[in-house]
């Protein structure tokens, strides 16, 4: 299983759907998008998930579909991102320093509003239990 990969894509699915404080957070601000992750390099993303009222109902390799954020990093920075979760002032290291990267999304708006960044966080440690 390749990161990214569909299998990878719906092992996130479930790990997220599982975790109360990412679904039922951003269910209650009704967040709803479709997540691109990737490496800088490609010209598309390489994995997609759907998020509907804070649950993910569609995840798997990229199908070309619109993004509402594309999040892009080197397969070595995300590894490490995975395997240690990464807290707020890493997230933010991270981001003003170039190795995450948005392609699309408004990295500075969503880290500003706790009902966002809280989630946005724990997503990464569930990425890390795939």
């Amino acid at each position: 299983m390749a990161l990214f990969d569909d299998a990878w894509m719906k092992g996130f699915q479930e790990q997220w759907n599982a975790e109360p404080a990412l679904k039922d957070a951003l269910a209650k601000i009704d967040f709803n998008s479709v997540i691109g992750y990737g490496f800088p390099g490609d010209d598309t993303c390489q994995g997609f998930i759907d998020v509907k009222a804070g649950e993910i109902v569609e995840a798997g390799a990229y199908d070309g579909r619109e993004l509402n954020w594309d999040m892009r990093a080197e397969q070595k920075n995300w590894e490490k991102w995975l395997a240690k979760t990464i807290g707020m002032t890493g997230l933010g290291l991270a981001f003003s320093t170039g190795k995450l990267k948005f392609k699309k999304g408004d990295f500075k708006a969503m880290i500003s509003d706790p009902r966002m960044a809280g989630p946005f966080i724990k997503s990464f440690a569930a990425m890390g239990r795939v």
